[in-house]
């Protein structure tokens, strides 16, 4: 019993695996379909450089015949009529050169493309024509597939038995010729193997075959779109549909790459998809396919899919009008339902209104003790402000009288001395140590520095932190300190002025002893390293406050 449980969930998961390689593919798929353009676009570059070089001047006929034949090449799988017109142009070229190989070699190639496009009495009428004692070895081998495949076709849509039986004779002996000839690792001998192979059963014998012809071949060339085809014909013997998709699929993406319009891939996959009720894909599918027949104007082709296109469509179209029902359907549904909401909604409304009166009444109460609450807290904050305020200024007040006084006892006093000093020497007669005293500088400087070591003491002890917020108010690496022994230097000690009030530049050089324009170099020297320029001196004057 346990192994039939594990055999039948290891084919679950088999099946899982296989649904989503499938379902990936189909997105590549979808995906290489919008690329149509972008491969169809190659090919026309390729058409249009052949056609240019027609228009070469004195262009012999040879050279014609040869840049026709490539253009047949390019035509075969993307336009039936205009690969005609060449192959017509070719063989009247050829009958007026009086080249029999040429004649016969056009003649065999026309007669396989009329076979591959449902014309067989043509083909046929045009194949026998061919003399192919005259062939070389590759047209010979040609025309022999041709003649295989002219003859299978028949024996696969004629209704009468005789004759079909007559058609397959035909082909088998076509097949047989080739068989014998054929290298045994070619393509096309592989191609008749796998196909009888598949015929009569032999699967193993088939896959292997067509292994061979995929390894040999790659994607988005004819080869690998006939091989991808030829292995879900292969599968589908076996009846196994996902396996066939799967091939189906990436035959289509090579006949889209390879800007292959006479494809037959594409047309089946929409079938299977129908069948399986992915009605949205099968319909894009299908009118995909049947876009790539009509441009490719094959009767074969339009005959085959204008047998499964009204069937799609019509499917698709009632799907549509289903869901449009469906859809309506829900329109009235969800009407209904809106309705009993609209009248849901306005007796709940008459009830949330009598409960909404009094909770806005008590709201309106709410509001009324909050901006209350709002106001008592902007007065406290504002007395709070004031009151920094004020105790800022009484000790800035308290601080600047007892410097005040102590600076004046002491100038006093220094006077005092200095005209002791002076009444002295004028008794001794010292006149000239008098002038020379006097003279000097230095007893001025000595005072100066007196003076800014005092101020810069009694500012620091009112704002400490002034060093550190003003450079905090610098940018990066801007920052300004006193050198060592000092409190402050003479860029600090401006801004110390500043925030003290005192901003006119002459009062500060006044102060300082400096030049008004030094004043006022060193203010532009700072306000270029500061974070904010505009507002800086402003900023300046806020140190240390509460506001």
């Amino acid at each position: 019993m346990r192994f039939w449980v594990v055999v039948f969930a290891f084919f679950i998961s088999g099946l899982a695996v296989s649904q989503t390689q499938t379902d990936s593919l189909l997105l590549v798929l979808e995906t290489t379909m919008k690329s149509r353009k972008t491969y169809d676009d190659a090919r026309q570059k390729r058409i249009a450089s052949l056609k240019q070089l027609l228009s070469t001047p004195r262009i012999s006929s040879e050279q014609v015949y040869e840049i026709n034949d490539k253009l047949i090449t390019e035509f075969v799988p993307y336009q039936f009529d205009s690969a005609v017109k060449y192959l017509n142009e070719n063989l009247e070229i050829a009958t007026k050169l009086q080249n029999e190989f040429k004649v016969n070699e056009t003649k065999t190639r026309l007669g396989g493309l009329l076979s591959s496009s449902g014309n067989y009495v043509e083909a046929v009428e045009m194949l026998r024509s061919v003399n192919a004692k005259k062939l070389e070895r590759a047209s010979l081998l040609e025309y022999y597939n041709f003649m295989m495949e002219v003859y299978a076709r028949l024996g696969f849509y004629s209704p009468v038995e005789q004759n079909k039986s007559r058609y397959n004779q035909l082909f088998n002996g076509y097949a047989d010729t080739l068989l014998s000839i054929l290298p045994k690792t070619s393509e096309r001998y592989l191609f008749i193997n796998e196909r009888r192979a598949r015929e009569n059963g032999d699967i193993e014998t088939s896959l292997k075959s067509n292994d061979l012809r995929l390894n040999m071949a790659r994607i988005g060339t004819r080869d690998y779109s006939r091989a991808t085809f030829g292995r879900s014909l292969i599968y589908q013997k076996q009846n196994d549909l996902e396996n066939r998709k799967r091939y189906l699929i990436l035959s289509a993406i090579s006949d889209i790459r390879g800007s292959v319009k006479d494809n037959a891939a594409m047309a089946d996959l929409a079938m299977i998809l129908f069948e399986e009720d992915d009605i949205e894909r099968a319909h894009r599918f299908i009118d995909f396919s049947f876009a790539d027949a009509d441009f490719y104007n094959s009767r074969l082709r339009l005959i085959a899919i204008s047998n499964i296109l009204p069937i799609i469509n019509k499917t698709y179209e009632q799907k549509n009008e289903q869901q449009r029902l469906e859809l309506r359907n829900y329109l009235w549904l969800i009407s209904a339902l809106g309705l009993i909401l609209l009248v849901a909604i306005v007796m709940i409304y008459r009830e949330i209104r009598k409960v909404s009166k009094a909770r806005n009444e008590l709201q309106h109460a709410n509001e009324k003790l909050r901006v209350l609450n709002e106001n008592l807290q902007r007065a406290n904050t504002q007395m709070s402000q004031l009151h920094g305020e004020l105790r800022e200024s009484n000790q800035v007040k308290e601080h600047y009288i007892g410097n005040f006084l102590n600076i004046c006892s002491d100038y006093i006093d220094k006077l005092d001395n200095y005209r002791k000093t002076v009444k002295k020497m004028l008794l001794a007669k010292q006149t000239s140590e008098l002038f020379q005293k006097t003279n000097s500088d230095d007893f001025i400087q000595s005072e100066l520095e007196a003076f800014y070591h005092s101020f810069d003491s009694a500012f620091l002890h009112i704002y400490p932190d002034f060093v550190a917020e003003l450079n905090a108010l610098l940018s990066s690496g801007e920052q300004v300190f006193p050198k060592k022994g000092e409190l402050l230097n003479t860029e600090l000690r401006i801004f110390a002025l500043i925030r003290l009030g005192i901003s006119d530049s002459a009062t500060i050089a006044r102060l300082l002893r400096y030049s008004v324009n030094t004043i006022y170099n060193y203010r532009v020297k700072m306000k270029n390293k500061a974070v904010s320029r505009e507002d800086f001196e402003q900023r300046v004057s806020k140190i240390g406050s509460f506001s």
